[in-house]
């Protein structure tokens, strides 16, 4: 039989949807009583600061250095903070799992599609339950609170959805984010409902409600908007809201939930899971950890043109798998055409 190659078009849609995160003040006593949070609303802030950046050029020259160092630094730019009396952080949002892992949304190939819905149906089957278990780990440890999780006296998350009889509570420090699964009977929960959702079993939607204890009047991080070519001298920091309420955005609260590749090579050496991306990719460290040689595509088509089972090991299988619960666009052009 002739290998398969990906074909022209090719897309899988998203698998885990959430909701954007919306941000609430409260105190650590008033977690029970939902009627008592008030929404965090942005505000500007304008400071003075001093200037620590300079080009090798003024850093050669000490007079140059001294005339940019007496020039202000001035800062103009969204902020938010809990309010004057509250000390906890609440952020909520909903999380839709969708089944269907085993059929590309847009495929123009039918050799290939017939493959690859065997191929992954089988998978969904018999292992797709590890995923469920890292996405439901990375729900009770926090993550998606990124930096609004450093540094707080308490964390608790709540989710509750119809699938579940009874909400579910975690104490988030009690998971490390070093690691990506928990044997702890909650969090089993957790992912057999997820497992659920993925295989199609229910349809499933989560809410998700955490609560983190910052200090009275703490700041606290929404998500930040990119602006291109902002004119100088104008706000230089734009925060995400919706409807005037501090958020964060839902493709960063994904970013989080999919933090689950302990799979790349590298992995002994920094010992921190990574989101999962085609080619590893950690835009922070400018890094991207998966080689041409373990990237998504090519372990796609060696899964899918193995001979034997084994051609591809666990690990690869996992994170091909989350690859396509992420989704994304994946086709290539036809090289032929290409060439005319």
């Amino acid at each position: 039989m002739k290998a398969l190659t990906l074909p022209s078009v090719l897309a899988f849609d998203r698998k885990l949807e959430p909701s954007d995160g919306i941000m609430f003040s409260g105190l650590w006593n008033d977690i029970h009583h939902e009627e008592k949070w008030l929404p965090i609303a942005l505000f500007e802030r304008r400071n003075r600061a001093v200037k620590s950046n300079f080009n090798s050029e003024v850093l050669k020259d000490e007079e140059k250095l001294q005339e940019e160092i007496e020039k202000p630094n001035l800062s103009w730019g969204d902020d938010a903070a809990l309010k004057q009396g509250q000390d906890t952080l609440r952020l909520s949002f909903s999380l839709r799992v969708v089944s269907g892992v085993e059929n590309p949304t847009a495929c123009n190939s039918l050799e290939f599609e017939s493959q690859f819905n065997k191929v992954i149906k089988e998978y969904v089957e018999t292992d797709i339950k590890e995923l469920a278990d890292r996405y439901a780990h990375n729900i009770a440890n926090g993550r998606f609170l990124w930096r609004n999780r450093v540094g707080a006296e308490q964390i608790i998350i709540r989710v509750s959805g119809n699938a579940l009889t009874e909400s579910l509570s975690f104490d988030a420090y009690a998971f490390s984010l070093h690691e990506t699964t928990s044997d702890n009977a909650q969090v089993a929960a957790l992912s057999q409902v997820i497992l659920a959702g993925l295989k199609g079993e229910q349809r499933l939607v989560l809410k998700v409600q955490a609560f983190a204890q910052l200090g009275d009047a703490q700041r606290v991080w929404p998500s930040q908007e990119m602006v291109l070519n902002s004119p100088k001298g104008e706000k230089s920091r734009h925060l995400f809201q919706l409807e005037g309420v501090a958020a964060m955005h839902c493709e960063k609260i994904g970013n989080a939930l999919r933090t689950i590749d302990d799979w790349y090579p590298q992995f002994s050496e920094t010992m921190k899971p990574i989101a999962i991306e085609a080619y590893g990719s950690v835009t922070q460290r400018g890094v991207a950890y998966r080689s041409s040689k373990n990237d998504f595509k090519t372990l796609l088509l060696k899964w899918l043109n193995a001979q034997t089972p084994s051609s591809l090991n666990e690990d690869e299988k996992h994170f091909v798998a989350a690859m396509l619960i992420r989704g994304g666009v994946f086709g290539e052009a036809d090289k032929e055409k290409d060439k005319g």
